[in-house]
Order: C-alpha cells, then sequence, then structure tokens
C-alpha cells in the first residue's frame, strides 16, 4: 500500500512539516479488511524512501491530484513487474478513465464497501476493472492496522476520523465529487469511535474529519464519552458549529484546544456563489470571540480568488485575521478541481487554463481570475503568507489578548510554526518528528484553561456586504 508524495511536498519552496503531520490513515484503514495471514506492508513517501525493487503480488495506491503523475508512473512501474494494481482516491473518483489506464482495478468513491467486495473478487481470481461505492455506512468495520504506521515519523501519529464527508455542498470542494452518487455525510457509531479513540496512546488526538460537528447529535455523544479520558485534540469545524449552543463547550470540556476554521471569504457575494450558505448571514467575529473566551486557539482558512476578489482582497483579508487575534492562517488559491461544480462551471465558461495536474496545489493560478491578473493572484497569495506571519504581525495579534499569558502563547504557537524552518526541516531530516509531540501536547494544555479577556480596544475590519 503505497501513499505517494504530493508535488509540492517534494518541493523545495514548501515546509517539509506540513507533509509529516499525518500518517496515511485511509491505507491503515483498507488494510483491516486483510486476513491475519496477509503480507502487507504500508509506505509513506511523504516521509520515506519507496522501495522500488520488491516483488508485491498487489500494489494499491492511494492518488490525490498533484500525486497523480507520481501514482501513475508507480502504477506502469509495478505493473511492469507483473504485480496487480489498484488505484483509489479522490483524483481516480474525478478522473476515472484517466486513471484506469494506468491500472488492472479503479475504485469510484470511498471504499468501505467497495474494498471487501474487490477482495474477495481477487482471491477467487475474478477482480473486476471498476468498484463504484454504492452503500455507505461506517457500521462494523475492522479495526485500523495502526501497528503498520511507523509512528516516529509524524508529529501527529493519533490521528482519527469518525465520521466520512460534510454535510454542506460547497462549489469548490473537492471531497463533493468524492461522494457522488450516494450519501455524502455518515459517521461511526459513538461506541466504536470512542473504542478507537481509547486505542491511542498518549494524550494528543487530531481528528481528521471534514467536519467532526456535522451532526451535533453524534458530536455531542462523542464528546460527553470523552469527558474524563485526559485527551487534548485538534479538529476543523464550521463558523455554524461554532455559533450553535452548549456543542463547543462539551467539546472543550472534553479537550478541544484547537479549531480549523474554514471562514474561506469576508465577502458574501462570494459565499452565494460558492454555495457556501453555511457561512452566509453568520458573525464571523462573534464566533472567534466564542472560541476566544474558551480557550480554544484558531486556525484560520481563507480562499482566494473568487469572482468577486478583486486587488485588494489580499490586504483586507489579512488586516482582519491580524486583528481578531487569530493564532495560525492558512491560505489558498481558489482551485477548479476536477468533478466539482467549480471546475464545471469554469470549464463551460472557458475560463480553465491548466490540466497540469501538478499545479493544482492551491498554490498556482489555473483559471482566468474575474477581476485581477493571474500574476497579481499568485502575487497575493504569497504576500498574505509573508504579512501575516511577520514578526510585527505575530505581536499584533497576540495584542489582541488581554493577558500576557495568552500574548506569549500566541506567539510562541505562531512563531514556532512559520519561524523555525531550519529546525523543522532537521527534525524531519533526522526522522525525529514523533519527538515533537510532548512539545506540541505541552502548548496545547495552557488552551482551553486560561480563557483570555479580549481587549475591548482592538478595531475589526468589518465584513464587505
Amino acid at each position: 500500500m503505497i501513499l505517494p508524495a504530493l508535488t509540492e511536498a517534494k518541493s523545495p519552496f514548501w515546509r517539509p512539516i506540513k507533509y509529516s503531520l499525518f500518517p496515511p490513515l485511509g491505507l491503515a484503514t483498507l488494510a483491516g479488511y486483510l486476513s491475519d495471514d496477509d503480507e502487507v506492508s504500508l509506505a509513506d513517501e511523504h516521509v520515506e524512501t519507496l522501495d522500488l525493487n520488491d516483488e508485491p503480488e498487489l500494489v494499491v495506491i492511494q492518488v490525490y491530484i498533484t500525486s497523480a503523475k507520481r501514482s501513475y508512473a508507480l502504477a506502469d512501474h509495478y505493473r511492469g513487474k507483473g504485480a496487480y494494481v489498484a488505484l483509489g482516491g479522490l483524483h481516480v473518483t474525478s478522473l476515472p478513465d484517466e486513471a484506469a489506464r494506468h491500472a488492472d482495478t479503479i475504485f469510484i468513491g470511498p471504499g468501505e464497501d467497495t474494498w471487501p467486495a474487490f477482495l474477495a473478487d481477487y482471491r477467487r481470481g475474478q477482480p473486476r476493472p471498476v468498484y463504484t461505492s454504492e452503500v455507505r455506512t461506517l457500521l462494523g468495520i475492522p479495526k485500523i492496522r495502526r501497528e503498520l504506521i511507523k509512528r516516529h515519523l509524524y508529529l501527529v501519529p493519533n490521528s482519527i476520523v469518525v465520521s466520512r464527508g460534510c454535510p454542506h455542498t460547497c462549489d469548490f470542494c473537492y471531497k463533493e465529487a468524492f461522494f457522488k452518487g450516494g450519501k455524502s455525510f455518515y459517521t461511526q457509531a459513538v461506541d466504536d469511535a470512542l473504542a478507537e479513540i481509547e486505542r491511542l496512546p498518549g494524550r494528543h488526538l487530531y481528528f481528521l474529519d471534514d467536519h467532526l460537528f456535522g451532526n451535533a447529535r453524534f458530536a455531542a455523544a462523542l464528546f460527553e464519552g470523552m469527558r474524563g479520558m485526559g485527551r487534548l485534540w485538534q479538529a476543523a469545524g464550521t463558523v455554524k458549529s461554532v455559533l450553535a449552543p452548549d456543542i463547543l463547550e462539551l467539546a472543550v470540556e472534553s479537550g478541544l484546544r484547537s479549531l480549523f476554521v474554514g471562514f474561506e471569504t469576508l465577502n458574501p457575494v462570494n459565499l452565494r456563489e460558492q454555495h457556501k450558505y453555511q457561512n452566509l448571514n453568520r458573525d464571523y467575529t462573534a464566533a472567534i470571540r466564542r472560541l476566544q473566551s474558551l480557550g480554544v486557539m484558531i486556525n484560520g482558512s481563507f480562499v482566494f480568488g473568487m469572482d468577486d476578489d478583486d486587488q485588494s482582497v489580499f490586504d483586507r483579508t489579512v488586516e482582519w485575521a491580524i486583528e481578531q487575534g487569530i493564532e495560525t492562517a492558512t491560505f489558498h488559491i481558489l482551485t477548479p478541481y476536477p468533478g466539482t461544480a467549480l471546475y464545471q462551471r469554469m470549464v463551460a465558461q472557458g475560463r480553465v487554463t491548466s490540466d497540469d495536474w501538478d499545479l493544482f496545489d492551491t498554490r498556482h493560478v489555473v483559471f482566468r481570475p474575474a477581476k485581477m491578473p493571474a500574476e497579481t493572484l499568485e502575487e497575493g497569495y504569497r504576500r498574505a503568507y509573508r504579512d501575516f506571519y511577520r514578526w510585527t504581525s505575530i505581536f499584533r495579534g497576540a495584542w489582541a489578548k488581554d493577558s500576557w499569558f495568552e500574548r506569549s502563547r500566541h506567539v510562541g504557537y505562531a512563531g514556532g510554526w512559520k519561524k523555525f524552518e531550519p529546525l523543522w526541516d532537521w527534525v524531519i531530516r533526522a526522522k525525529r518528528a514523533g519527538q515533537m509531540l510532548p512539545v506540541l501536547e505541552s502548548i496545547l494544555t495552557g488552551f482551553g484553561t486560561h480563557p483570555p479577556r479580549l481587549r475591548k480596544s482592538a478595531t475589526l475590519l468589518p465584513i464587505k456586504t
């Protein structure tokens, strides 16, 4: 089982620590369906060198858009050696005809129903060329084969997924295409999720769910069950879920210390265009204050290049995020992924300018923007990162907090994450990412226990209307 490296993970211009965070949980999950006497290995090219001299009988490769070329090269290599090659993942689902040229079998959609069906057919010597997901459920799935994961190579080895998909349907979202043709959001049984959490050593967890709060009843029961476990955890949620009553308090009591929040844009016109209705008419500032009042660190996500964005969007967004006191921010260039409503719309408009999948990394412009040149969009994206993570910006963001404890923690986390590249590079090369986990745990321990009192004098930019 192979997770090929994303193109950007091997570039000297990007950050290796980003690609040493989480192990290939999807492949380890599929490995749980294998028999006890099956010999299986799991290789993640982000953190290790692949051994291409081996002689496997069956090769399974998970394909993302910016790993597609590498995935196909590996597939062709192993097929040339006589191995049976199966490809699955987001890109395969989006472009099955392209993927099928490099595989004996492809999987379309999630694999909880198709993968065991394939295994049964393969053992009988009658595997089919295409398996399409139809039954969407996490009930009764086997335990994840975590012993196959090389924990010491990852900063966050305790990643976990207790749901699939998302209840929302944003036009630009890659995952929506993946779940097409069936249920697009479903969860584990609460008891099964809690049992998987109990299996994980240490304190820290990272929920990789697209929207952990997507089913409020499930989330509330999960958080109730986690109370008393002594966990520290991070996850992703929406502005809408943050503003919902009670659920966030339950999450914090069970150990939530950091939340990835998809703000995406400050412009309601853009939200409507992308059908991101869960953010419409939501008070972003109120959501941020609610998280900060409970001591939850925020990683804000922002997308540049939507059709109502002009050249002022970069400075306005960065200034807003700094003055709000957001600890970390992730910026993206709008990317029309194949299979999404955004891609279909832009193709119909003749606006997609590239089919080089290596460039579909949210760092390059692969379409014609509506209100600025492509070069301006790329430069503004890069400037946003530079400006947000300047030391002066980090200190300004910290100053939005009232106590010196909160200010120092803000500076420590934001600065440590972005300003110490040589240290992170050395850690990755030395294969010691796992040894940094206690540092992360010690930082997160302080969150959620000393809620900050926000400065009333902070100047906030209004959301554009």
